[in-house]
């Protein structure tokens, strides 16, 4: 019994050696597999990086090329005067998502290609609407100039007009200026007889007082109503021959005072009205030729000389 006994335990001593050996080298292989398969795990994982980041770089260029794209069509559409504040927003989320320092997901990057999609779908769209804008601004353009032509050529004859209207304004207030016809001058001595200057020239003790007539003209342009009529006598140093006590004074004619020597307020009414002046001097008149003007308001209607000795 004990000689079958020891022949036994040699062999389980080495059938638990090949145990223990077998045991080993399926733990080996089996740490062999899961190296591999970390090996495998680590490449691949890498590789997803690598490729989220290559992935990642292109997304960031697409992105600045639709920002880029989006400006130049704000700019345009700025100028042609149209609405950008879409298009600001989009851009301005561009630049918010572009600008991000965290690494996207796949589904983000897929995501964000789709939204890029949309927004050159929205330029190629923009593109017409700037097509559009600037057809319009051209015909604006076109009407605005014909808008300035027509406004020109307006101004051109309201000018025209109101120079016409200046010049028959002109030959209206011309043909409406009153003129003194018949204009007689009379020394009238302290007697009351007259004697009218005609061949014979005045001599001083004729001259009590000096008489003035005339009528005002026929003149169916002129405006009725009251006028102010000045008779000036100038002695022959052409000054003229006032006295403020016997009711001489001044008026105004061109800009300048000048002084009447009689004055009468008359209501101008178109039928040839005669008026009579008088005036007495008191004092010898200047030996010499005088010189009698008539004003009408402010402007003259006619004038006559006379002779004193």
């Amino acid at each position: 019994m004990n000689t079958e006994f020891e022949k036994n335990s040699p062999e389980k001593k080495d059938q638990g050696k090949n145990i223990i050996i077998i045991v080993l080298v399926l733990l080996v292989i089996i740490s062999g597999i899961k190296l591999y398969t970390d090996y495998v795990d680590r490449t691949k994982k890498s590789e997803e990086i690598l490729l989220l980041s290559t992935e990642n770089n292109d997304l960031n260029k697409r992105l600045d090329s639709v920002t880029y794209q989006l400006d130049l069509r704000i700019q345009e559409i700025e100028k042609l005067g149209g609405d950008v504040k879409s298009l600001e927003e989009v851009r301005d989320q561009l630049i918010a998502e572009r600008n991000t320092s965290r690494q996207r997901s796949s589904s983000e990057i897929v995501a964000l290609n789709e939204k890029i999609k949309s927004y050159n779908g929205m330029i190629v769209q923009k593109d017409q609407e700037i097509l559009e804008l600037r057809a319009m601004n051209q015909q604006l353009f076109t009407e605005n100039q014909d808008l300035k032509t027509t406004q020109a050529e307006i101004e051109e004859e309201v000018a025209q007009l109101n120079i016409q209207k200046e010049d028959l304004q002109a030959k209206v207030n011309v043909a409406s200026m009153l003129k003194a016809e018949n204009i007689e001058i009379s020394a009238v001595n302290s007697n009351g007889k007259e004697r009218v200057e005609t061949t014979k020239d005045f001599k001083n003790k004729q001259i009590e007082r000096i008489k003035v007539s005339f009528n005002l003209a026929d003149n169916k342009v002129a405006e009725k109503g009251p006028r102010n009529i000045y008779v000036q006598v100038l002695a022959p140093n052409a000054q003229p021959i006032f006295d403020v006590a016997k009711g001489s004074g001044t008026f105004m004619m061109d800009g300048a005072e000048k002084f009447y020597t009689v004055k009468q307020d008359v209501i101008f009414d178109n039928t040839e009205q005669e008026l009579t002046f008088f005036y007495e001097k008191g004092t010898d008149y200047t030996s010499g030729i005088h010189q009698v003007k008539i004003f009408v308001d402010n402007y003259e209607v006619g004038s006559k000389t006379f002779t004193v000795k």
